[in-house]
């Protein structure tokens, strides 16, 4: 796993520090300094069994490289996997070490943990009020633009295809045989685009915002950080947290973030919307478009 920053820095000590060490400890920091990859996602006494020392060894060992015990030394390894710290690449080696160390069930906890902790940080940096401004701002826009590249596109898709069930004037571009700057073209301060992008951002999502704010479109934000290039540039930016030991950005507060903002701006709507929805599931019943369970 190639870490970098903080990580490096420990296992650069711990080396340098080996002969200075007692036998044990020196066995101890070898297996780190060795295997990194196996020290974010491990208990304690695993890491110990496996290194062939005790628990106490293996929370002496951290307190000798600074820290105050086992459970900081091992936050600092996470960080780096969730931060990006690894590359794609070397995450996705380490999910499969995962699975050949048989580890499977450690993964789904973690898995599960990450998504909890995603969502309650994500809500937990937004305010309604900051979502019913934003929420405002949509309702009242001509028209309302959604743009992600990557899976994000997946994501303003999916925004603008629920919002399409009750409003018409959502649009999730680039548009097919399009690009986003044609799409914006004749946008201006009647309208609003909602752009997502994390770390490493996009360049046609932060240009495009560059260009729609330059034409006056209101801004609406969703990024990993405060200082994204997006957030900046938006009248709305909301920071979500997309930490996770998988290896790509997890979508799972993006997601929760973009339907509380719909159902917010349902919730402020018109009669008239609620009717649509209404009128388009009656619809696709009568379409036969839904599943009939008679039984």
């Amino acid at each position: 796993m190639n870490y970098t920053n903080v990580p490096d820095s420990v296992l650069k000590a711990l080396s340098s520090d080996l002969d200075e060490l007692t036998p044990q400890l020196r066995k101890a920091a070898r297996f780190v300094v060795e295997n990194p990859e196996k020290i974010g996602f491990s208990t304690v006494r695993e890491i110990a069994e496996a290194a062939d020392v005790k628990p106490n060894t293996m929370v002496r060992m951290a307190r000798q490289a600074g820290f105050e015990g086992y459970d900081e030394f091992r936050e600092r390894f996470r960080e780096a996997i969730r931060s990006g710290g690894s590359s794609l690449s070397g995450r996705a080696t380490w999910l499969q070490g995962v699975q050949k160390r048989g580890e499977m069930g450690h993964l789904y906890a973690e898995m599960a943990e990450s998504a909890l902790r995603n969502i309650e940080a994500t809500f937990a940096a937004t305010s309604e009020v900051e979502m019913q401004a934003a929420a405002q701002a949509i309702w009242e826009s001509r028209n309302v633009f959604t743009l992600g590249a990557g899976v994000n596109n997946a994501n303003a898709n999916n925004f603008s295809y629920l919002a399409s069930t009750g409003m018409t004037d959502f649009h999730a571009i680039p548009r097919p045989g399009s690009t986003s700057v044609d799409d914006l073209a004749w946008a201006d301060e009647r309208d609003s685009l909602i752009a997502i992008t994390c770390s490493p951002y996009r360049t046609e999502v932060v240009e495009a915002v560059q260009i729609a704010k330059s034409q006056g479109v209101r801004i609406i934000a969703l990024s990993d950080s405060p200082v994204s290039p997006i957030i900046r540039a938006a009248e709305f930016g909301f920071v979500v947290s997309t930490e996770t030991p998988q290896f790509f950005p997890s979508s799972v507060s993006p997601i929760a973030l973009l339907e509380t903002l719909l159902s917010f701006v349902i919730a402020m709507s018109s009669e008239e919307v609620a009717r649509r929805v209404e009128q388009f599931h009656k619809r696709r019943h009568q379409l036969g478009l839904y599943h009939e369970d008679l039984t």
